[in-house]
């Protein structure tokens, strides 16, 4: 639009001009359509001034970013670990405490499982089991009495037998589940073993390997044994210890165990 109206505004301006120099044969010919034409130029003029160019909208302001996360590194991590361990000291005294003070709690809570095991007992026989009155009873009734307590027992054997029957089938269907399992997992193979004559030293040596340096050889140890020796302690003849104290008597038996022992 501004284009067009300058345009326009040009093309009227050099008309006015044409018109201003030669005035005198156009004066008289001065029509009703050139002022019309003077005042659309005074009125576009004006458009012109009150017009204004539309301020642009100013740009909205980027929201900041966020900042990055810290880098985590090992020497961060285990100074982080190190404070947590450092927070959660707790005192000597604070740990005895607190051990009493759960054991109490412990000691409480078992009491009262107990007691209330106790009532629920009570409640059961007395359910089960109702009081008996003897007082005023004829012999008949007695033994009515009898046999209804006779078949209330034979009763409670039955389900007691039947408690006993599916718990036992639960044992039995539980190994055999574990049986199924390990057998899923796989069979262990025992291997055939040979039996090898090993000393210490290679027992030593196996599991030691090169640290193993002092020999643990027991028969060198031994004390060696001829066999005339043994065979002479066998066929020593055992001779009456009398006749030898008899020799031995007196100043001849002295002088033979002195040359004895010096001879040796």
């Amino acid at each position: 639009m501004g284009t067009y109206y300058e345009h326009f505004v040009s093309q009227l301006r050099k008309k006015s001009d044409c018109h201003k120099e030669d005035p005198k044969p156009y004066h008289s010919k001065m029509s009703d359509q050139e002022e019309y034409e003077e005042e659309v130029i005074e009125e576009t003029e004006e458009t012109e001034e009150v017009i204004e160019p539309e301020p642009e909208p100013e740009p909205e302001p980027e929201p900041p970013k966020p900042a990055p996360p810290p880098r985590v590194t090992p020497t961060s991590r285990i100074q982080t670990t190190q404070n947590a361990k450092r927070s959660c000291k707790i005192s000597a005294s604070r740990k005895l405490h607190l051990k009493i003070l759960m054991l109490g709690k412990a000691k409480e809570d078992l009491e009262r499982e107990i007691a209330e095991r106790n009532i629920e007992k009570e409640k059961f026989l007395a359910e089960r089991v109702p009081p008996l009155n003897f007082s005023g009873l004829s012999l008949t009734d007695l033994q009515n009495l009898c046999k209804e307590l006779h078949q209330k027992i034979e009763i409670v054997d039955e389900e007691r037998y039947d408690f006993e029957f599916k718990a036992g089938k639960n044992n039995y269907e539980i190994h055999d589940l574990s049986l199924k399992i390990l057998d899923l997992r796989g069979k262990f193979k025992r291997p055939t073993l040979r039996r090898v004559r090993v000393s210490a030293d290679a027992m030593l040596r196996a599991l030691l390997g090169s640290k193993h340096k002092v020999s643990m050889d027991l028969r060198a140890n031994l004390k060696s044994v001829k066999k005339d020796d043994t065979e002479k302690e066998r066929n020593v003849e055992v001779s009456d210890w009398r006749k030898n104290v008899e020799a031995k008597s007196g100043m001849e038996g002295r002088k033979k165990m002195f040359d004895a022992a010096t001879t040796q």
